[in-house]
């Protein structure tokens, strides 16, 4: 939880004024140390090798290996990371497949500091972090009646239990405020949340909402 520790946050961007305003802008904020900074793809997974942060905020045009590439790497290494993906551009086919690839949250550079800061808490206490943005590239991608391809099978059932946590859940509740809910305990939530990901074959919980919204579970 965020009010134990401190968060350790690394910043991959080849611009230098940005990762400076970054900096900046989380310098007095509370439970938030910057490990690390990296200017391009390839120094930003050496670094990561030798120290490895909390949260990764990561732009998705970089040198060397572009963003949507060094997720797909970070992924295989680093599935604990949590991942916010910023770009100057909101293209929403960009965002719904760095989601898809196993991103927490997707922020545009225009992002103001306190909804920075609101991502980060956010992936730390909930895995994840949707905004305007990432709802409307979700819709968009729902409205696609052309595209015929399943990420997900669409035969699964959960039950009512599951049903329940699943609900809270895209509600943004926390491990501790579902478990206050449904009456369970915090660890057996998370084994509920990682069951239901292995039956719909996500990878992460921005996947698990995703699928619930594609197949209707969700009011």
């Amino acid at each position: 939880m965020t009010d134990e520790k401190i968060i350790k946050l690394a910043l991959a961007d080849d611009h230098k004024i940005f990762r400076d305003g970054i900096r900046m802008a989380l310098k007095n904020r509370e439970f938030i140390k910057i490990l690390w900074e990296a200017d391009d793809g390839k120094d930003m997974m050496h670094k990561m090798k030798i120290k490895i942060p909390d949260v990764l905020l990561m732009d998705i045009h970089m040198p060397e290996i572009d963003g949507i590439n060094a997720i797909q790497l970070l992924r295989r290494e680093y599935e604990e990371v949590k991942i916010i993906v910023l770009s100057m551009y909101d293209d929403k086919e960009i965002i719904t497949r760095m989601m898809e690839y196993g991103a927490n949250a997707f922020l545009a550079k225009t992002t103001d500091a306190d909804e920075i800061y609101r991502a980060i808490l956010g992936c730390m206490n909930n895995d994840f972090y949707f905004n305007d943005l990432v709802n409307s590239a979700v819709l968009l991608k729902l409205q696609q009646k052309r595209s015929v391809r399943r990420f997900y099978p669409n035969t699964v059932k959960f039950n009512e239990k599951e049903l329940k946590i699943l609900k809270l859940i895209s509600e943004d509740k926390t491990t501790e405020e579902i478990s206050e809910d449904v009456f369970l305990s915090p660890r057996t939530v998370e084994t509920i949340r990682q069951n239901m990901k292995m039956k719909v074959g996500a990878k992460t919980i921005a996947g698990l909402v995703m699928y619930a919204i594609r197949n209707k579970l969700l009011n």
